[in-house]
């Protein structure tokens, strides 16, 4: 039995999934006969970086094309690509396995070779291409730069950096398409196609958490559901897929709230204990419990969260009135700090339960009341101005040879001014 990340691979560029920017380009460039011949796609793993490759060879060698751009995906040659059978025409290579120059080489002296019928193209695909070395690279410069007729290279890789860094020429003999993560709600979407196709029983709290899982990628999203299926028989629920998975169940989230919001700290203490009895991952916990509180804080603004169950939804309005969003920010941005330190943490225990502790809202508050009191009272500002306009108003003693302090003195050699450093009334003192 196939796998359904392959059984529902996209045959055409209008089943890719978020990728319309892609698909558009590579479809208009095939119907108006202006493909490049060289391609780079970056992007996360499972968006369609491979299988936006393989439809783009289809559609260069279909018979059948259509003249929008589109592949047939019937005929002979489109079957043996989709399936990754053997192809003259279409080679898939594995940087991670192939990446020095000695087989640069021989990609290069292959391609020197014409496809096997004149209305063909050679396609070469390789995967994984940030693992080829910087000689590897160098060594691909010149067919790169000017290619044989009718040869087409596509690089996948999910880091383009890394090729930025070894081979910067590279990046000007390449039309580089960045991919896009996959969105829950079109996960969820597609995921309710296959489950209609396939004839199964699945709840839509159990596609959530799956499409919650996938991290954006349609192939995990595929493959997990593919696991939770063989799992057991009848219909899938969410408990069993947080089985399955591993996954925190919103019951514990529900309590964490919970004490948050009733200044419960000693049930923070049964709450870490119920997660290690149940076997959770602490760290996984924590990042749980972040994406509650950003829920939290989107109903407590008037928004609405996406990739939440019902139940865990309905825990969040019930007590989104009864935190305010500036607390909310302050428990986020405890949380923020604390995950470094939690995945290198020897006694996670102990760290989580800290943590579960400075969540506390007055806990945040005395700790802001701490940093107010440390800090020095304000200086008053200096107003110069009016620092002026009081030394104008007070009277400038005249010099007078009659006084005691004259004898000794004597006359001012030069005008006196006032007081204040913004006076600008100058008083001559008075002679005989």
């Amino acid at each position: 039995m196939i796998a359904l990340a392959r059984k529902y691979r996209p045959k055409q560029f209008a089943d890719l999934i978020v990728q319309d920017h892609v698909a558009a380009a590579l479809r208009g460039a095939v119907a108006q006969g202006r493909v490049a011949h060289g391609y780079l796609f970056a992007g996360p793993r499972g968006v369609g970086k491979t299988t936006a490759a393989r439809i783009l060879a289809m559609a260069l060698n279909c018979e059948q094309r259509s003249p929008a751009g589109e592949p047939c995906g019937v005929c002979d040659s489109c079957s043996r690509i989709w399936t990754g059978a053997a192809n003259l025409d279409v080679v898939e290579l594995d940087a991670a396995s192939n990446r020095g120059v000695d087989d640069a080489r021989d990609l290069r002296e292959r391609a020197m070779y014409a496809a096997s019928t004149e209305t063909r193209s050679k396609v070469y695909i390789v995967d994984e291409a940030h693992m080829l070395t910087r000689e590897a690279w160098n060594a691909l410069l010149k067919i790169l730069e000017e290619p044989p007729p009718r040869v087409v290279f596509v690089f996948a890789t999910t880091e383009p950096q890394k090729i930025a860094n070894a081979a910067a020429p590279i990046l000007s003999r390449l039309q580089r398409f960045d991919f896009r993560r996959i969105g829950p709600h079109a996960i969820i979407d597609r995921l309710r196609q296959v489950v209609e196709q396939e004839k199964l029983r699945v709840a839509d709290d159990a596609l959530h958490l799956i499409a919650r899982s996938a991290n954006g990628g349609m192939r995990d999203a595929l493959s997990l559901l593919d696991q939770v299926l063989s799992f057991g028989e009848g219909p899938v629920t969410a408990a069993r897929v947080r089985d399955v998975l591993g996954l925190v169940p919103d019951e514990l989230y529900g309590e964490m709230l919970r004490a948050i919001v009733e200044h419960d700290a000693g049930a923070m203490f049964p709450l870490v204990e119920r997660l290690l009895e149940a076997g959770a991952d602490l760290g996984e916990f924590v990042n749980g419990a972040g994406e509650t509180l950003r829920a939290l804080l989107l109903v407590g603004v008037g928004g609405q969260p996406e990739g939440m169950t019902e139940g865990l939804l309905a825990v969040i309005r019930k007590y989104a009135p009864q935190l305010p969003p500036a607390d909310v920010v302050r428990l986020l941005t405890i949380l923020s700090e604390s995950e470094e330190r939690i995945s290198r943490s020897a006694n996670t225990r102990l760290l989580v339960e800290v943590l579960l502790l400075r969540t506390e809202p007055w806990s945040c508050r005395m700790s802001s009341r701490r940093s107010k009191a440390r800090q020095p009272p304000p200086r008053r500002r200096l107003n110069r101005r009016r620092l002026s306009r009081r030394l104008l108003r007070r009277p400038v003693r005249s010099w007078s040879p009659h006084s005691p302090t004259s004898a000794r003195s004597g006359p001012p050699s030069s005008p006196t001014r006032a007081r204040g450093a913004q006076c600008s009334a100058v008083y001559w003192p008075k002679r005989k």
